[in-house]
């Protein structure tokens, strides 16, 4: 008999979660559900032997591992580099410019290059986006997070928000898109609309937040947002990730993937309790 493991909210389990990370068809938006990860395994030590990682942490394999400060230099690219294909992140988060030094830097492992468009603001031009993101992906973007036009959603300039997310899908050339709703500045139907336009537009993830705006992730958003997009999109919560049991509330809330700058702590425990933490710490990332 197999034994018995508590697993995550049962909604959210069927939607997602396997040690291999999100698996995509050739179809932009259509989701291949993978086997659940179990709570019980997240509390498995990471094995270590002279400071590198010998055993997967399925957390791990949620985590887009981000370095987008302005001030972030080639030394620190090249360094988160070294902390994913040591911790086996799923991806790491880079500003456009440095997507080509990522890319070479993480040959030959598993881990996907993670680019931003449109990023932090959203209101860039539409025909800016989509050459961002060609630029991005010839350069060697696995993945594209962009900036949905918050203040056209604002407006009520749907149709206009739907041609900016569609713009940079058509650019994507079949790569994973992700939108980020910038939730902290949507009223609760912003949000869902946000969501369903995400939805209708084609893309794979709809995302909480840039980390660079009044507040990050929250358990109610993603809970919101999963119950818009149904268990066949992803999720990705960013900002303000910085603890491993918050971590934890957010993937057991519907979350599929998880922004953030805190990953090497959050995956061997180290990192402060949200108790500790004070508000400016929580941004950006």
């Amino acid at each position: 008999m197999i034994p018995f493991k508590k697993i995550i909210n049962p909604f959210v389990s069927l939607t997602t979660i396997g040690t291999a990370g999100k698996v995509f068809t050739n179809e932009p938006g259509e989701w291949k559900p993978l086997p659940r990860i179990y709570i019980s395994d997240w509390d498995e030590p990471v094995k270590r032997i002279e400071n590198r990682s010998t055993a997967l942490n399925p957390l791990a394999r949620l985590i887009d591992h981000t370095v987008l400060h302005p001030e972030t230099t080639e030394s620190e690219i090249l360094a988160a580099a070294i902390e994913a294909k040591t911790y086996h992140f799923f991806s790491v988060c880079v500003p456009p410019c440095y997507v080509a030094l990522a890319k070479n830097a993480l040959k030959g492992s598993e881990v996907k290059v993670c680019s931003v468009v449109g990023f932090p603001l959203g209101s860039a031009t539409t025909m800016s986006k989509n050459h961002e993101t060609k630029d991005a992906i010839a350069n060697g973007a696995d993945e594209i997070d962009m900036v949905l036009n918050i203040g056209l959603l604002k407006s009520k300039k749907i149709k206009l928000v739907l041609d900016d997310i569609r713009a940079v899908r058509s650019a994507c050339q079949g790569k994973v898109l992700k939108v980020i709703l910038e939730n902290c500045l949507l009223t609760q139907a912003e949000k869902i609309e946000g969501c369903k336009l995400t939805m209708e537009a084609g893309a794979d993830f709809v995302k909480t937040s840039t980390g660079f705006s009044k507040s990050g992730a929250t358990v109610e958003d993603i809970q919101l947002m999963r119950q818009a997009v149904g268990p066949k999109m992803g999720v990705k919560a960013a900002g303000g990730i910085r603890d491993t049991a918050f971590a934890k509330a957010l993937v057991a809330a519907g979350a599929s993937r998880l922004g953030t700058s805190a990953s090497v702590a959050i995956i061997l425990g180290t990192a402060p309790s949200a108790q500790s933490q004070t508000k400016t710490q929580f941004l950006p990332y």
